[in-house]
């Protein structure tokens, strides 16, 4: 049961994710060819015969193998395929003349409704590819001592960003707030100077200001820092927005090139948002233009302050990655605004901006090791999904997103991603959306259009086949006034307005026509087989079954319902409506049941054939029997557990069908309904455990005593064979006196030494 759940529930996971990616599960057929190319996986036959007469113009709409199946030729099926056609696909390319890091460049899709088409996008950050970088610095007066820092750092940028590519030009922006309470004090000689205190000289302040355009020029940007002077306001948020708002989108006046655009932000306090300026009595909202003056100043009186949303739109219409320094007290609220503006990154910056080209070289680090491949401007109904492939061995089980995202990508990686594209409805024309990525210039274009259009190039007026009364296309008849039918052979009645009303009169409750059966001519039924009724929707043989007969043989069939002959019942007539095989001696089913088509159906607590068998009466009885055989010989009350029932002794041991202990009863219901127990001692019986004790042990000695018998006898059978051999051996045996011929007679010579022989 687990394997089969588990088996279960991986099917509906792999037939959810199919749906989720728009995979067509067959063919829903429809009327017109116009609808069946709507319907995913469907296709139509053209051919004029390929109906048989009766059958639904939705026969015509299957799927291609369908209808082949059904011999419609290959010639007369439509069935447009979805294309891709590549209309610019330039290789990827780090050349400075010709910087190419998007591919393909331009597509054309020609798209079936429901049937998704995807194709593969490459990116690879080209070497060296030109920087565009604006400084936007906070002048308030609390920046003091970060303006006298930055005036000496253009060098030091300009060298840090050289070393990622040496095409770099580098801008000089500058807020305060909008000149109006409460924002900035409105007295003339703090309008003037609006320092703290009369010790310091402050110029007056400002909402936006473009210093230094983009350029190349070291000496220039240090000289225009030079001349810069701080300024002041009153409340701490400062015009942030309005600045970033103007240096977005005034290209022409900052210069922004069609490269990687940064935009540096630094500050040490927080900002206005849409809605501050109404504190001012500015209730106009920001209407995203251009106001710099010649100057270069922004006046911030008539436009509210712009909203989040809007600045990030902005940013990411013009392609612009933004960089927020800003000191350790704002990093929190900074960070919360980086949320919601695409290609943003926060740095902490010190009090006196003295790391801000660490600063620099880090947030861009870290913009251009993030990849996101978004879509723009798509038609309504198309679903536009992404698979990314950020490392080289990543394959097909990264899961569909709404975007592409690649992480800590390194400089000179290719990453990949897989766009499915699946659109739902009909375009009228041909239409254009691009995809790109956050913070670059290059765009894909990708066009759509949908084969949507049935070309059968078959149109024949007053067809002959339609009976001259209509005209041919696509395979169909369109009927004339006061015609209908499938070849225009109908004249119309009056209640029928068209084919539609006709194949209504053959269809019953709205089911299939002719249920399925039969043809529909002329709004009438013409049934097959043994099928019949308007509808066809009788069919004699489709009756229940009983015993593999139709009816169960006791009844006929007659529009897929039994017709019972006499004493049967029952949609099979598989019920007898007798009772002769519940009928006993007594009541019928012993009074203790029902008879149900001539069968006992017995109350809770009988059972058997005729209900003559109480159900668990061993248990059920035994307190009844245990209180009579303690109360024997005293005169006790065992109503309660017996009731009625007086228990009765056996003499003799028995032995019946219950027991317990050494005791045995039965109990029996005679047919008149009363019950009657009877008990007795049960057969003495041998311990069987002493039996098989003794008996083992006999056996085992039993089988000892024979071993040792036959080992015994054996072995006195293999004495005596060699006692007579040994006998037979000495008769064999003959001695005769022989003299031994390496026998020598034993010679002793002595030898005295000191004897010495006479010559």
């Amino acid at each position: 049961m687990v394997w089969i759940f588990i088996l279960g529930t991986f099917l509906s996971y792999c037939v959810g994710q199919n749906q989720i990616q728009g995979v067509h599960q067959g063919c829903v057929s429809q009327p017109s060819c116009f609808a069946c190319l709507r319907s995913p996986g469907c296709a139509w036959c053209k051919h004029k015969d390929f109906l048989k007469s009766g059958e639904s113009s939705e026969r015509r709409c299957d799927t291609a193998e369908s209808l082949r199946t059904r011999r419609c030729e290959q010639m007369d099926i439509i069935n447009p395929q979805s294309e891709q056609v590549f209309l610019k696909n330039n290789e990827l390319s780090s050349n400075s003349d010709n910087v190419v890091q998007l591919k393909p460049q331009n597509l054309l899709f020609k798209l079936r409704v429901g049937v998704p088409q995807t194709f593969s996008v490459s990116f690879k950050r080209a070497e060296g590819y030109p920087i565009d970088l604006y400084y936007l610095m906070d002048l308030s007066f609390s920046m003091k001592d970060d303006l006298d820092t930055i005036k000496n750092l253009g060098q030091d940028i300009l060298s840090t960003l050289k070393k990622v590519t040496q095409k770099v030009r580098i801008g000089f922006g500058s807020f305060v707030d909008k000149v109006a309470l409460p924002y900035v004090n409105q007295v003339k000689a703090k309008k003037n100077n609006p320092c703290p205190n009369r010790l310091n000289t402050c110029q007056p302040a400002f909402s936006f200001q473009n210093i230094l355009g983009l350029t190349k020029d070291v000496a220039e940007f240090k000289t225009r820092v030079s001349n810069q002077i701080i300024s002041g306001n009153l409340d701490s948020p400062e015009a942030g927005f309005d600045a970033i708002m103007q240096a977005a989108v005034c290209q022409g006046l900052i210069g922004w090139n069609n490269v990687t655009r940064i935009l540096v932000y630094t500050s040490d306090d927080t900002f206005h948002i849409a809605g501050d300026g109404r504190l001012a009595g500015i209730f106009e909202p920001h209407d995203g233009m251009c106001h710099l003056n010649v100057s270069g100043f922004y006046d911030g009186t008539k436009y509210d302050y712009p909203s989040v949303g809007h600045l990030a739109r902005v940013l990411a219409a013009n392609n612009i990655q933004l960089i927020f320094a800003v000191t350790e007290d704002g990093v929190a609220a900074y960070k919360a605004l980086s949320k919601l503006i695409p290609q943003s990154v926060v740095g902490v910056l010190k009090n006196d901006s003295s790391n801000v080209v660490q600063l620099i070289s880090e947030a861009y680090n870290n913009l251009s090791s993030t990849i996101l491949l978004e879509h723009h401007g798509a038609p309504s109904g198309l679903d536009v999904s992404y698979r990314s492939h950020c490392t080289p061995g990543e394959g097909d089980n990264t899961p569909w997103q709404r975007r592409g995202e690649c992480m800590n990508v390194k400089l000179n990686q290719q990453v990949d991603f897989t766009v499915s594209l699946n659109i739902s409805t009909c375009l009228k024309e041909k239409q254009t959306f691009s995809l790109k990525l956050q913070g670059m210039s290059e765009t894909l274009k990708v066009s759509v259009e949908t084969l949507c259009d049935c070309n059968c190039h078959d149109r024949e007026e007053q067809s002959t086949h339609c009976n001259e009364n209509g005209t041919l296309t696509c395979g169909i008849c369109s009927c004339d006034e006061g015609h209908l039918g499938q070849r225009c052979e109908c004249e119309r009645p009056k209640d029928m307005t068209s084919a539609d009303s006709m194949d209504a009169a053959c269809r019953q409750d709205n089911s299939q026509l002719c249920s399925g059966h039969g043809s529909c001519e002329c709004g009438k039924c013409v049934c097959q087989g043994t099928h019949h009724g308007n509808f066809c929707q009788c069919d004699d043989n489709s009756c229940a079954r009983h015993n593999n007969m139709l009816c169960g043989g006791n009844g006929q069939c007659e529009c897929g319902t039994c017709k019972c002959k006499a004493n049967y019942t029952g949609s099979a007539c598989d019920c007898s409506t007798l009772t002769d095989q519940c009928r006993t001696v007594g009541k019928l089913c012993n009074g203790q049941g029902t008879c149900q088509c001539n069968q006992c159906q017995c109350n809770k607590e009988f059972v058997g054939i005729n209900c003559s068998k109480i159900a668990n009466a061993c248990p059920k009885f035994l307190a009844c029997v245990m209180c009579e055989l303690n109360n024997k010989n005293v005169k006790s009350n065992c109503s309660q557990p017996c009731g009625s029932i007086k228990p009765t002794w056996v003499k003799g041991p028995q032995e019946f069908p219950c027991s317990e202990d050494t005791i045995s009863y039965k109990v029996e219901l005679f047919p008149n309904g009363n019950i009657r127990i009877f008990y007795a001692d049960l057969p003495r019986s041998i311990d069987k455990t002493y039996v098989i004790i003794g008996s083992s042990v006999s056996s085992i000695i039993f089988i000892g005593i024979a071993v040792i018998i036959i080992s015994r006898l054996m072995l006195e059978l293999h004495y005596r064979r060699e006692y007579a051999s040994f006998l037979k051996a000495k008769e064999d045996e003959v001695w005769e006196d022989t003299k031994n011929p390496l026998f020598q007679d034993a010679t002793t010579v002595v030898m005295n030494p000191m004897h010495i022989q006479e010559d």
